[in-house]
């Protein structure tokens, strides 16, 4: 009876031993995606940042935002390979904003990968009164993979180049003098303190997440398995449109819901395209390309929009005169419920091409 028993476990102890050297395998390649050592598989408060997250309620809510970005993830995964930077990266940005790209911080970090206003401007991010590139997806990718290859030529390995994007390159190199050493296990001594304990658990959260992302198995095993296909589905497409194009008409030439399209363009304050530029790029969904070229035409009664700002003695009426614009028209563009107006209050003012002033 015996011998039957073990014939049929057997194969089922197998596959087994089989899953799990698979799993272990791929759980190593995380690690040296990071330029991390093997042993680090048992740093126990990385474990427990795994475990916690391996709940049912912290499985739906990883998968979840994994879900919800689903347009957002192979442009960011093209952007790091084009750098030759680890896929890995990709749950940096997941760590820094879940994958938000309306993300702020009380510290004044904004967008996906949560640059801070100096920063974004040294790697050419534009922000003004009508957009904050950190918040545009394609261009704060590339502002954070250029970034990354600067950490890690800088640094030498990966793991030290994302622990220098949390705390900065010169909060690093202090901590390397003082320790003699860059080895992972001894900065992250939580007695030593050589970095922040900010730093310290946040290299262990970007690993964690990485392991539980790249856990086939369970994606398997769970009803997200069409992530596994759905990541490499979704491409998005730049298109450029002309100064003062509306996204509501955008939208409405490719049959796309409004608030699908403000997701992937969250770097534009408002609804239109900013006065100054000739041209700006827009990002739709890939599969809505070809219906953008076959539709899309340049409306020649198309209106610009700049924004004013309200000045001591102005009313309504006033500012209509100026722009030769109807002060209902401002009043509907701003939602305005009466013609009560506030010094320094913003205001979209509608103009038409040949009519602009100020």
């Amino acid at each position: 009876m015996f011998r039957y028993v073990s014939f049929f476990l057997f194969p089922l102890v197998l596959m087994a031993n089989l899953t799990y050297m698979s799993n272990y395998n791929k759980e190593l390649s995380v690690l040296e995606s990071f330029d991390i050592e093997p042993s680090f598989l048992y740093d126990p408060v990385m474990n427990d940042m795994r475990n916690k997250n391996n709940t049912v309620r912290r499985n739906k809510q990883f998968f979840r935002t994994m879900e919800e970005a689903y347009l957002f993830i192979p442009a960011i995964k093209n952007i790091l390979t084009k750098y030759n930077i680890p896929q890995e990266f990709l749950y940096l940005a997941m760590a820094e904003s879940n994958f938000r790209t309306y993300a702020y911080s009380h510290k004044r970090a904004a967008g996906l990968w949560q640059f801070m206003p100096r920063t974004a401007k040294r790697y050419n991010l534009h922000l003004d009164e009508y957009v904050d590139e950190r918040r545009d997806l394609i261009k704060s990718t590339e502002a954070a993979a250029k970034y990354l290859t600067t950490l890690h030529k800088r640094f030498g390995k990966w793991y030290l180049a994302a622990i220098a994007y949390n705390c900065g390159g010169g909060r690093l190199n202090r901590a390397i003098k003082k320790a003699k050493t860059d080895d992972l296990a001894v900065l992250l001594d939580p007695k030593k303190k050589y970095i922040p304990r900010e730093s310290r658990l946040y290299i262990r959260k970007i690993v964690a997440l990485a392991l539980i992302g790249t856990d086939e198995q369970f994606l398997l095993s769970s009803e997200y398995e069409h992530l596994l296909n759905r990541a490499n589905a979704y491409p998005i497409a730049t298109v450029k449109v002309p100064s003062g194009e509306s996204l509501k008409r955008i939208a409405k030439i490719i049959d796309l819901p409004l608030k699908d399209l403000k997701k992937l363009n969250r770097h534009l304050k408002y609804d239109f395209i900013p006065p100054y530029s000739s041209s700006y790029d827009v990002y739709i969904p890939y599969i809505k390309l070809a219906e953008f070229k076959q539709k899309y035409y340049e409306d020649s009664m198309r209106n610009i929009y700049k924004i004013y700002h309200v000045k001591r003695g102005d009313n309504l009426s006033k500012i209509g005169k100026h722009f030769h614009v109807s002060y209902k028209v401002i009043m509907d563009f701003n939602n305005l419920k009466n013609t009560h107006l506030r010094l320094k209050q913003k205001l979209i003012i509608p103009i038409e091409n040949k009519k602009s002033r100020g």
